[in-house]
Parts: structure tokens; C-alpha cells; sequence
């Protein structure tokens, strides 16, 4: 069993994000050695804050860094909790100039989105899309952003791609297919 959180990070990127295609983007990231993981305590939000900052500096002075996972070691196991500390970091970002320039991406390992069936009809396997190990904050570059995004067709079809894959292999398929990449707790 692997406990690192570094470790999970790096194999759920590879096993479920790129393996799956949820991200089309990654695997060239990952295969060049450009994806930074670095781990956060978010028991103290200033804190957190602080974290973010050192990567947005790190990212304004490293290009050869695409993109940052900032993996929530403790304090945002609780999906709202979580949720609370992603409006204070998007917040951030827009309050410290870097709004335009980075952008966060969020996973969870109990990830809902807003129009989410599992209320209504139990778990929903879209929800997997976005569904992690551990808590996660993804630092993207804007610019990098846009240029995968000027040589890929039509990706605003992405997430509806994504939520069709992932429910014709149903919640059972995601749930077993991340805890055998993911089982660290």
C-alpha cells in the first residue's frame, strides 16, 4: 500500500486522469516532467493562503513548471470545508493581481457538482471526474490554458465527454477502479 501522498497523487494522474483521457492535456505535461506536486495543510486557511502564494511566485519565476498540484494533506476532508477553502484561494488569486494569469482547478474525494444527480438518484459517476485521493488545488497557467486549448477541438465538450464515459461504467467501476490507485487510508 502506498502512503505517500505525492506517490497517490502522481499514480491517480496517471492511472485515472491520463489512463481515461478525463484531462486530454495531462499526459503531456506529465510525460515531460512538468507537473509540480507539493502537499498543504489546510487546517489553517492564512496558511494555505501562504502555500498558494509561494506557488504562484514559483510559477512567475520556474517556465519550466506547467502546472501545480497543491494536495490538501489534512484539514479538508470535508467536502464543504474544502469548498470554503477554494472560494478563499479563488478569492486570493483575484485580490493579489494573479487573476487572468493562474486558474484553480478542484478535486475531492467526495467531489459533487453542482448539478449532481447523486442527490436524486444516488451516487452519480460524473462526479468521478473531479473525484481524487486526497484534496487538491490545481495552480494551471492561463496562458498554457489557451494554448492546449487552440489545438483541441470543441473543448467545451469535455466535461459532458467526461460525465458520459464515466456513467456508462456506473459509480460501482469508478469507486472500485480509484480505491485499488488510491488506498491510502
Amino acid at each position: 500500500m502506498i502512503s505517500d501522498p505525492i506517490a497517490i497523487t502522481r499514480r491517480w494522474l496517471r492511472e485515472w486522469v491520463i489512463a481515461h483521457n478525463l484531462c486530454p492535456f495531462a499526459a503531456f505535461e506529465f510525460d515531460r516532467q512538468r507537473v509540480r506536486y507539493c502537499c498543504i495543510d489546510g487546517t489553517n486557511t492564512a496558511t494555505l493562503l501562504e502555500r498558494l502564494a509561494e506557488e504562484c511566485r514559483h510559477l512567475d519565476e520556474c517556465d519550466t513548471t506547467a502546472t501545480t498540484l497543491l494536495i490538501v494533506t489534512s484539514g479538508a476532508e470535508d467536502f464543504m470545508r474544502y469548498l470554503g477553502l477554494v472560494d478563499s484561494a479563488e478569492s486570493w488569486l483575484s485580490v493579489s493581481g494573479y487573476e487572468g494569469i493562474y486558474q484553480l482547478a478542484s478535486f475531492h474525494p467526495d467531489y459533487l457538482f453542482a448539478d449532481s444527480r447523486a442527490d436524486r438518484q444516488g451516487e452519480d459517476a460524473a462526479d468521478y471526474s473531479n473525484r481524487a485521493p486526497w484534496p487538491m488545488l490545481h495552480l494551471l497557467r492561463e496562458t498554457g490554458i489557451e494554448a492546449a486549448l487552440a489545438h483541441f477541438p470543441h473543448p467545451e465538450r469535455i466535461p459532458q465527454r467526461n460525465a458520459e464515459f464515466l456513467r456508462a461504467r456506473g459509480a460501482d467501476w469508478c469507486r472500485e477502479t480509484l480505491a485499488t490507485i488510491s488506498d491510502h487510508r
